[in-house]
């Protein structure tokens, strides 16, 4: 049986919900045959997302670890595939912290790959009839952030560990005043079972094409 924590974020900049939370909290209530999952919500916080990350890493000790976060305006589930070593916040987080320019983890590597296999990722996703895409950037927010904070404790302190984020578009119900695409809770929910059993049976990723122009 393959351990797997996911991690969604709670709600912020306004908003009164978080599909990344609601899609994960969803798969760990009916996970695929052959994992054991677990859910976490994790704060829109910059450094507490990352202590409550270490601390449910501690806890369940996963085989893998998937986080999701939150990303309005992007039409499809985009499975990260760099983290880099910045905090550079366009709005506060949820406790008011706006760093500009700061290492995430000062004299760390500039930047990390995903452990998880993203192409293979994004193909089992796209079989499912759902819209997916490869990403090469986490943005610099509570995102990225945790995506460089998990990539940094499997490198430093974890190295059996495998992990990886994912961002996933607005849920319907936040776009209803405003042009924005989405995507049902449930539909993100079984995009990211797909991802999570594609990550507990695929060591080596596929050979795709995924990169972008600009």
């Amino acid at each position: 049986m393959t351990r797997v924590l996911l991690t969604g974020f709670a709600p912020f900049d306004g908003e009164s919900t978080n599909p990344s939370w609601q899609a994960v909290r969803a798969a760990a209530a009916e996970p695929p045959a052959g994992l054991a999952v677990s859910a976490v919500e994790l704060p829109c916080v910059y450094g507490a997302s990352i202590a409550v990350l270490r601390a449910a890493i501690e806890e369940t000790r996963p085989d893998i670890v998937v986080c999701a976060g939150q990303a309005g305006g992007r039409p499809d589930i985009t499975v990260e595939r760099l983290a880099i070593n910045l905090d550079d916040a366009r709005i506060p987080d949820a406790a008011g912290a706006e760093p500009i320019d700061e290492p995430i983890v000062p004299g760390g590597p500039a930047a990390y790959f995903s452990t998880l296999p993203v192409k293979a990722c994004v193909a089992a996703v796209r079989a499912a009839g759902l819209p997916a895409s490869v990403s090469h950037t986490a943005g610099t927010f509570v995102c990225n952030h945790v995506f460089y904070g998990l990539a940094h404790l499997i490198a430093t302190e974890l190295p059996g560990l495998r992990g990886g984020f994912v961002h996933v578009p607005y849920a319907p119900e936040q776009v209803v005043d405003r042009a924005q695409p989405s995507l049902p809770v449930t539909a993100v929910t079984r995009a990211l079972c797909e991802i999570a059993v594609t990550a507990a049976h695929t060591r080596t990723d596929i050979r795709a094409a995924g990169g972008t122009t600009h």
